[in-house]
């Protein structure tokens, strides 16, 4: 079985998840660095969603 890995510092994480008070990140410190990532927009959508394309029936009213 493949063990979990915290996607900030790639450190093992042999036990439950449930160990780990902070699942998917080991620690504290990890969770705070992936939030400054996001903060700082280190991360983003690739593209913006296309509203344009809803599906008939999603505003509300009923499809031709």
């Amino acid at each position: 079985m493949d063990k979990v890995r915290c996607p900030i510092c790639d450190a093992k994480m042999p036990a439950n998840w449930m160990d780990y008070p902070e699942y998917p990140f080991c620690s504290k410190r990890c969770k705070l660095v992936d939030l400054g990532r996001w903060l700082g927009e280190d991360y983003r959508v690739a593209k913006p969603l296309d509203r344009d394309k809803s599906t008939p029936g999603e505003d509300g009213s009923e499809p031709s």
